[in-house]
């Protein structure tokens, strides 16, 4: 895949945080060559977080994140605010910077407690240093540099690199339950929701990691199921399906053909799936009057029939009977408050980090509110999930 067609989910993020007039952004300049980043002396040009995907040597595709100072002021500053602590939750490695002259402020010190406990490998880079009499010996995770005078970024840049190998594991999609020459059928519906010219990402990605298994992908759409499995020759190792059409491919699909989909491979993927197989039990106590907050990872242009805002609710009040209020989030959006709602259903996730989903993950888990995922609500809804979940090891009998 070319690096700039990588998507955004399987590229590093690197957030850069700090103070208002620290020098992020001259340093995020400074750090890609190019001037990619407003540059002001005035405070607070940097408004809302802004992504640049692109590579950046030695680590390869990466998203450097620009964010608003974390010691943004009045009503407005504090939406800004938010929004930074936000990236927080999708970053992979982050960079504090600090006024070499000033030090460090109170706001940079709660940064770094947040770095902390979140887990998130950090520098401390100590900008500016152009203008010290003396440079201090820097710790471990610390690195003295001048954006503006270039002075020491190749190290930066070196020293992310090496922090970012840390990253989360890389858990397959599939490759793991296959042998060479398995044959695996995709059904993948082309209705008006459909990326044009394309497969979705979670289709292209499964693709690739079959292949990656040496084992075979037949694609067909889900009216030519029938006739795709006849013509095979024998079974196939696995059937997996867009959610969306689980009813007529579980009906077509053989019971000893293991069949599952797309959205729970990428919750397993993802590292969600036992949570949301348990969450999904939920839908069958849903009461007249109780919340369910539906969030999906991208954000994109609602077609008449969206699974998310028409064919859930839908699904759901059907299956449950009840007068079920529905809320949506999508994109970066997740409220950080989720004692409103009863459940929460999750996309797949494609378009999300493994950190950010597994921030959202454990937010519910605290917060002590169930979360479950589109494919394995329709399947449960369905009474097919033991079935689709048991191409797994861990859930076979």
């Amino acid at each position: 895949m070319d690096l700039n067609q990588t998507p955004r989910a399987n590229r590093i993020h690197i957030g850069i945080f700090g103070r208002r007039n620290a020098g992020k952004s001259s340093l995020i300049n400074a750090m890609t060559g190019q001037d990619l980043a407003v540059v002001s002396p005035v405070r607070g040009t940097t408004t809302d977080p802004v992504y640049k995907a692109m590579e950046l040597l030695p680590m390869g595709p990466v998203v450097l994140i620009d964010t608003p100072g974390i010691d943004d002021e009045g009503a407005l500053g504090e939406l800004r605010v938010q929004k930074t602590q936000q990236v927080l939750n999708k970053t992979d490695v982050a960079v504090l910077v600090v006024d070499a002259v000033a030090g460090k402020s109170p706001e940079d010190e709660e940064l770094l407690r947040q770095f902390e406990k979140r887990g998130i490998p950090h520098i401390v880079t100590y900008n500016q240093c152009d203008r010290l009499a003396e440079l201090p010996q820097p710790g471990p995770n610390e690195i003295y540099v001048s954006a503006t005078q270039n002075i020491r970024i190749y190290e930066l840049k070196e020293k992310i690199a090496a922090l970012s190998v840390t990253d989360t594991p890389n858990r397959p999609i599939v490759r793991d339950l296959l042998a060479p020459c398995d044959l695996v059928v995709l059904v993948t519906p082309i209705d008006s929701a459909a990326p044009k010219g394309r497969l979705i990402l979670p289709q292209q990605q499964t693709i690739r990691d079959i292949l990656d298994a040496d084992a075979v992908a037949v694609v067909t759409k889900e009216f030519q199921l029938r006739d795709a499995l006849e013509g095979l020759g024998k079974p196939p190792r696995m059937v997996i399906t867009d959610s969306q059409v689980f009813a007529k491919v579980s009906a077509e699909v053989l019971p000893h053909i293991p069949l599952t989909s797309f959205s729970i491979l990428f919750a397993r993927h993802k590292g969600v799936l036992e949570t949301a197989v348990g969450g999904a039990a939920v839908l069958d106590t849903l009461q007249d009057g109780d919340r369910v907050l539906i969030a999906e990872g991208c954000t994109h242009h609602r077609q008449c029939d969206d699974i998310g805002t028409v064919k859930l609710p839908r699904w759901i009040g059907k299956h449950t009977g009840k007068q079920v209020h529905f809320d949506f989030v999508s994109g970066g959006d997740f409220p950080q408050d989720l004692q409103p709602y009863r459940l929460v259903v999750h996309c797949g996730g494609c378009m999300l980090r493994e950190r950010e989903i597994l921030y959202r993950r454990d937010s519910a888990a605290e917060q002590k509110i169930p979360m479950t995922n589109y494919g394995i609500a329709i399947a449960h809804m369905q009474g097919i999930l033991k079935r689709c979940i048991a191409v797994f090891p861990e859930f076979a009998e």
